[in-house]
């Protein structure tokens, strides 16, 4: 495959991981402040069904397009640069899979309190304090990786 389209795509995806991510996170953060089980609900759906569509094909894709993109350009994955993305991506998508289940679960649980006319419950809230508290070391990992991406050459 073509060293640039594979690059092309590399950075396409990463913006997928990125916004999904970040996107996803500003609504059912500000969603479930508004504390209505109904809202809660449809935009928990959407947000999961967007993680299934855009994170989980972006999480796999990234790191094979860039240990592609490594192995054709000669990039020893010793490399610092390199290492230490990988390790940050790790670390991401550790986080990422137990909010895969904490997202569902949040669904599920405002789902059940819209359809009973119920108050969202306080297993709500912690189950968002996690997805949550597992949001920041993945956020700040792929802070990381774009900053260890750009700067690769002046970096080490």
């Amino acid at each position: 495959m073509d060293i640039v389209l594979v690059k092309y795509l590399h950075i396409l995806s990463s913006t997928f991981l990125f916004g999904t991510g970040v996107g996803t996170a500003f609504y059912l953060l500000f969603a479930s402040r508004g504390r209505d089980p109904r809202v809660v609900a449809a935009v928990a759906r959407l947000v999961v069904a967007a993680d299934w569509i855009f994170t989980a094909t972006t999480v796999v894709f990234q790191p094979l397009s860039g240990l592609y993109l490594a192995h054709r350009l000669g990039i020893p994955l010793g490399t610092p640069w390199l290492y230490w993305s990988l390790v940050l991506f790790l670390i991401a998508a550790l986080c990422w899979l137990p909010v895969v289940r904490l997202q569902i679960r949040l669904r599920d649980i405002a789902r059940a309190a819209a359809e009973s006319g119920q108050p969202l419950p306080l297993e709500y809230d912690r189950h968002l304090g996690a997805w949550a508290a597992l949001g920041v070391p993945a956020l700040l990992s792929f802070l990381a990786i774009f900053y260890l991406m750009t700067a690769r050459q002046t970096f080490w």
